[in-house]
């Protein structure tokens, strides 16, 4: 693989509500759609003839690649998928603030901590660069329409070097990265 193309789904309600909602399978909503159709029309996202493309299975990922592309073959690739945040999905932080498992998980390492019935940054974290290493071993470029979460794992890991947090390198919805695996660049997309 010489690039490697990283696309967060489009906007849904959990993303307006500001809902932890990794595991749940929330679609699109229609302002999402809307968006997706304008950057579209604007151009800008990669060309996929010749690409390998996977998505996370997720239907806000399945919803975003056939926004963009259409109907088009790809594959589904489940260890790509946001962080399952177990009990704590579908609620808000004003939800969950007064809950002592919620504090408990903030005040801990938020790396090792569980979230109740959940996963650990650390676990999302080895299960994507498993996959990354997996896309890695292509033989073609690779477009995948994935989650916020998982493409901040990605990024993290390929530049260290600049010390972003996990805000910095989250994408908008509908946005992401192009990535020259060779030379170890990247610019956002689409422009």
């Amino acid at each position: 693989m010489n690039r490697l193309y990283l696309l967060r789904h489009g906007l849904t309600r959990g993303n307006l509500e500001h809902l932890y909602y990794g595991s749940t399978d929330l679609p699109l909503c229609e302002e999402g759609m809307r968006q997706l159709d304008a950057l579209r029309e604007n151009g800008g996202y990669p060309d996929p003839e010749g690409l390998l493309i996977v998505t996370s299975g997720m239907l806000r990922t399945e919803q975003t690649l056939a926004a963009i592309y259409g109907e088009t073959k790809h594959e589904r690739w489940p260890a790509l998928r946001e962080m399952d945040f177990g009990a704590f999905e579908m609620h808000s932080y004003d939800e969950l603030k007064g809950r002592a498992a919620y504090q408990a998980w903030l005040a801990g390492d938020m790396a090792e901590n569980h979230t109740p019935g959940g996963e650990s940054e650390r676990e999302v974290q080895q299960r994507v660069l498993r996959a990354l290493a997996a896309l890695r071993a292509q033989k073609r470029d690779v477009l995948a329409v994935v989650h916020g979460g998982t493409i901040v794992h990605i990024m993290q890991a390929l530049f260290p070097g600049e010390g972003k947090n996990r805000y910095e390198w989250q994408p908008k919805p509908g946005f992401g990265y192009e990535i020259d695996m060779n030379i170890l660049q990247y610019r956002m997309i689409p422009e």
